[in-house]
């Protein structure tokens, strides 16, 4: 699909930033390829996220070279148009879409990358990559590279210096623009619809999977793609495992139901978790470890600001649930002592959060020189602190074994504090409650 009119100039103002970064030298960028799922049956096709983001190309197998100087500053390699082939999989660009409709100053077909690469190559001293790739095309960009670079002791010019594509592009990324941030908005809204849904609906003897549908039809009722990752519905004892994706068991009475899904949408992701009662309300032990848990969480959100940093973000995090833990009986001891110890990995084991944005698990550095990064408006994350009680835990309440517990939002970083973008997904235990209640209604 051609692109439009708006997307076309926010894309070039990155390509110009791109060129502001990295004068008279070379960025290669290869798209993601088709996957095969079984024999002649694919994965859907989703866009590598660093090549959607510079070029808004949509399509599998394709090269896009960045040389600002150069008289042909912006090219693509794409598959050429296929008459039969469009016939069974859908329209192609070609060569001459992706001048005319994705404002490349020329195109090629993709067959000849390594023929035609050498006259962008040949001059430039600095080359820009993605290191980590190890698939076809991956491996294509690092061999031509190395074959111009085998050329230098004769032309006395060409490569000499390697650098991951992600200096330049993940710190861009890192930073949502209007665009980015109307478009996470949109998701994210999305997300917290399909978890209002969720709470309306599930009731005991119902299965895990049920609900996975009913999310996962919200996001495509809406207009996202599908989840961003793969849904976790997990009652009980299940939640303890945290990625647990079977979603099959049934949904017990007195038992929880944590609930970790985000749609996708334009090439975005959310990323919500939400835990609450298969019943139609908390008792009691849960309802007092969930309030520990929210408490946790919301002392975290209310710190966040330009100059807060995620380790710092953590360390409250952690010292907020830790010290209701001790008054849960949960843990012993003083607050310190686990703290130091980490005696609370028993029950808290991961961070608190992580980038968000065209990945779930979005790129950017969290440390800066070795120091924790300061938060900068722009920055979008989650905050998504949890306790897992084992099932087997028999030295704890037994009326918390098997119960795991977390609360996910994401937030942006503003001028004066945050924005919580998936405010509109409840998560105080009157509100949970209040929509529990039209599940037995």
């Amino acid at each position: 699909m051609p692109l439009s009119a708006d997307a076309r100039r926010l894309l070039a103002d990155r390509r110009r930033r791109i060129a502001d970064a990295m004068p008279g030298g070379v960025m290669l960028l290869a798209s993601a390829s088709e996957q095969i799922r079984t024999a002649d049956t694919h994965f859907p096709f989703r866009q590598d996220s660093d090549f959607d983001y510079v070029t808004g190309f949509s399509e599998p197998d394709a090269i896009a070279v960045l040389a600002p100087g150069h008289a042909e500053p912006y090219a693509l390699f794409v598959r050429p148009k296929d008459a039969e082939r469009e016939q069974w999989v859908g329209r192609r660009a070609g060569v001459e879409g992706a001048v005319a409709d994705f404002d490349a100053a020329v195109a090629h077909p993709i067959a000849d990358f390594e023929k035609e690469i050498g006259r962008w190559l040949a001059k430039a001293d600095e080359v820009w990559l993605p290191l980590g790739r190890q698939d076809v095309l991956g491996e294509r960009l690092m061999a031509v590279v190395r074959a111009a670079q085998a050329q230098r002791p004769r032309s006395g010019a060409g490569p000499h210096v390697l650098h991951e594509a992600g200096e330049v592009l993940h710190e861009m990324r890192l930073f949502k623009d209007p665009t980015e941030l109307r478009l996470l908005r949109e998701t994210i809204a999305i997300a917290a619809e399909a978890h209002r849904e969720a709470m309306r609906t599930a009731r005991p003897g119902m299965r895990e999977y049920e609900i996975e549908a009913l999310v996962d039809y919200t996001f495509r009722r809406r207009g996202a793609v599908g989840p961003a990752y793969p849904s976790i519905v997990a009652g009980g004892a299940n939640a303890v495992v945290l990625h647990y994706t079977d979603n099959a068991a049934e949904l017990a009475a007195d038992a929880l139901l944590l609930i970790d899904a985000g749609s996708e949408r334009a090439g975005y992701c959310a990323d919500i978790t939400r835990t609450f009662p298969i019943g139609p309300r908390f008792s009691p032990a849960h309802r007092d470890l969930y309030d520990a848990v929210l408490a946790s969480q919301l002392a975290a959100i209310g710190a966040v600001k330009p100059g807060a940093t995620l380790d710092g973000l953590h360390a409250l995090t952690l010292r907020v649930l830790v010290e209701a833990l001790v008054h849960l009986g949960l843990l012993a001891g003083g607050v310190d002592e686990i703290v130091e110890k980490e005696t609370y990995k028993r029950l808290y084991m991961h961070r608190t959060s992580h980038w968000l944005g065209r990945d779930v698990h979005d790129v950017g550095r969290y440390k800066v020189a070795d120091a924790p990064r300061p938060l900068a408006p722009g920055m979008v994350f989650t905050i998504e602190p949890g306790c897992y009680v084992p099932a087997d835990a028999d030295d704890l309440p037994a009326g918390l074994r098997g119960t795991g517990i977390r609360i996910e939002d994401d937030v942006l970083v503003t001028d004066t504090g945050c924005e919580v973008l998936s405010k509109d997904a409840p998560k105080l235990a009157p509100e949970i409650e209040e929509l529990r209640r039209a599940a037995f209604a």
